[in-house]
């Protein structure tokens, strides 16, 4: 995330010494509120990861009826591409927005189910689920996404605990 931060900082600085003082403002508010999510939500997701002992993560903001991928921890980067947006109803994630409720596999490489697509096999690790974020009304604002090095079957127990941590993915980062 850093890095990327360090890319964009030069970039803005050109566009908004182009532009009026106002313009210039709104830039650099934008800006900070970008950049300021993605640290916030990269934060968030290493301590999520962390508590849970995840070996790789995930965070999908609900944006125009699909997913965003706005954080990612241990997702190789060939991955991340496939997974940069992801349509209501693909893969693990979209399954977890459409369904409104957790997407689990057991073994991400051996999944013969249809809810982990190609791509996701590339991660090194086994037992996973895609937890969707309610957003207070009766759609989803965010999915999350943890992944394990060992093959597991969630209890209805873990499940819920993992989806009210999941739950605290910071408000604040969240646009629409």
């Amino acid at each position: 995330m850093a890095a990327s931060s360090h890319i964009r900082i030069p970039h803005l600085s050109y566009l908004t010494a182009l532009c009026r003082p106002s313009v210039q403002h709104a830039f650099a508010v934008y800006h900070e509120l970008i950049m300021n999510t993605s640290d916030e939500l990269g934060r968030w997701l290493q301590s999520f990861l962390a508590k849970y002992n995840g070996a790789a993560g995930t965070i999908h903001l609900f944006e125009n009826g699909g997913l965003r991928l706005a954080s990612a921890i241990n997702i190789p980067p060939q991955v991340q591409q496939v997974v940069a947006w992801v349509p209501n109803g693909k893969g693990m994630a979209g399954l977890a927005l459409e369904r409104k409720t957790p997407v689990q596999t057991c073994n991400l490489k051996e999944d013969n189910s249809g809810n982990v697509k190609p791509g996701a096999k590339a991660v090194n690790a086994q037992a996973a689920v895609a937890l969707p974020v309610s957003d207070g009304a009766a759609g989803v604002r965010a999915v999350v996404g943890i992944a394990f090095a060992h093959e597991h079957e969630f209890t209805t127990a873990e499940l819920d605990e993992l989806t009210t941590a999941a739950s605290t993915v910071p408000s604040s980062s969240i646009t629409q």
